[in-house]
């Protein structure tokens, strides 16, 4: 039998379950791409709509890995020697793992970890894993792709109205009592007729784009691989063939791409001073692709005119991270594509993919980042190794 060890994020500080603000969510079967949602066999342990991203959530997974007999141990203690992840991680046979709670499997622990032969993330985006030690060790590196997309799309699109109409310095004034319209107002304008640009175009950023095309946006695209031209004229899209000529013909830039090598730390000092003054940066792919306090310093100056986003480096952000208390900054914790509605999907994603590793039969190619010793299926079009 084996040992299952998930990392979770820790319960709500009021209790578990927590009070639910809505009694059902609707039900998604398909995606844009046309990959269908998941379809795990027999019943869910929960009920979509619920809270189980959490320790007390367990994914829904308790019932289904307990009566096979597996052993599945949960916990939120991630980080340090003595964590309960890493005295688990000995003998464990599978990791499972959220972006939003990252285990980080670097290339020690991985090394450490003798039995390990599958490293599942429960959502998108595997950069918390060492893929090439990964690939060296054979461990199966695993993702519910497109699960959590649109609600990392709909995020954008939120930051980007939030940032540009100065929602939320607005709201504090409004809820400190104050009637100040012309402090509201002096930074706030419409989006219609701005330059939206995005680095990279792929589920989600092309959803984003999607989703902006009717505000009246001019919208502007840049990556690896150059759209099909019917999407391209579809969107009315720009290309551009590098970041850089991106980032000096846009008002709002917006960051979607992976994180690896070639793209940590993708925005520096060099970036912002290509960006005209008053550009606005929404991060929600990952953290390190920008340099910390150059952001710092691009808003200090005044040069870009807001920073929103809700990923981090690490992850949980320690209480000091500059970025917490930078000026007009709209940062959030990492749960763009967290809502109780994505969870309903990458939960089930999850036991999809554990029924077909227990089973014997082929994860979901779309699903896969790494296998038989290399990058594969999502994996192999969307990383690259170092």
């Amino acid at each position: 039998m084996a040992k299952v060890l998930c990392v979770l994020y820790p319960d709500p500080q009021a209790g578990y379950p927590p009070n639910y603000v809505r009694d059902d969510i609707p039900i998604i079967t398909g995606y844009a791409s046309g990959q269908t949602a998941p379809t795990p066999k027999g019943p869910l342990g929960f009920k979509p709509g619920q809270l189980v991203g959490c320790v007390s959530g367990g994914l829904g997974l308790r019932s289904y890995l307990e009566k096979l007999g597996h052993e599945f141990i949960v916990t939120s203690d991630k980080d340090g020697p003595n964590s309960e992840f890493e005295k688990n991680l000995l003998d464990a046979d599978i990791v499972i793992s959220q972006p939003f709670w990252p285990a980080y499997l670097t290339r020690d622990r991985i090394a450490k970890a003798k039995k390990l032969k599958l490293a599942l993330t429960a959502g998108v985006g595997s950069d918390h894993v060492d893929l090439e030690a990964a690939a060296s060790a054979n461990v199966i590196v695993a993702e519910v792709t497109g699960s959590n997309s649109i609600s990392v799309a709909e995020s954008v699109v939120m930051m980007v109205l939030s940032l540009v109409r100065n929602y939320l310095p607005s709201h504090e004034l409004a809820s400190s009592g104050v009637w100040n319209i012309a402090d509201c107002v002096a930074r706030g304008y419409d989006v219609e007729g701005m330059h939206f640009g995005t680095i990279g175009a792929g589920r989600i950023g092309q959803a984003v784009l999607h989703r902006l095309k009717p505000f009246g946006l001019h919208l502007h695209y840049t990556q690896r691989h150059r759209l099909n031209p019917a999407i391209e004229k579809e969107l009315n899209l720009t290309f551009h063939p590098d970041v850089e000529s991106l980032v000096s013909h846009v008002d709002i830039v917006n960051l979607q791409v992976p994180l690896y090598p070639s793209t940590e730390h993708l925005l520096d000092s060099k970036m912002f001073a290509r960006m005209k003054r008053g550009t606005y940066v929404i991060n929600t792919a990952r953290g390190k692709l920008v340099e910390r306090d150059a952001v710092v310093r691009a808003l200090n100056a005044g040069h870009i005119a807001g920073y929103g986003g809700d990923v981090w480096f690490p992850e949980p952000a320690p209480a000091d991270h500059p970025w917490r208390t930078m000026p007009f900054n709209g940062m959030t914790p990492h749960i763009s594509g967290s809502t109780l509605s994505a969870q309903a999907r990458y939960a089930a994603g999850t036991l999809e993919i554990l029924q077909s590793y227990f089973d014997g039969t082929p994860i979901r190619e779309e699903y896969l980042i790494v296998d038989a010793g290399g990058l594969a299926g999502t994996g192999a079009k969307s990383y690259e190794l170092n």
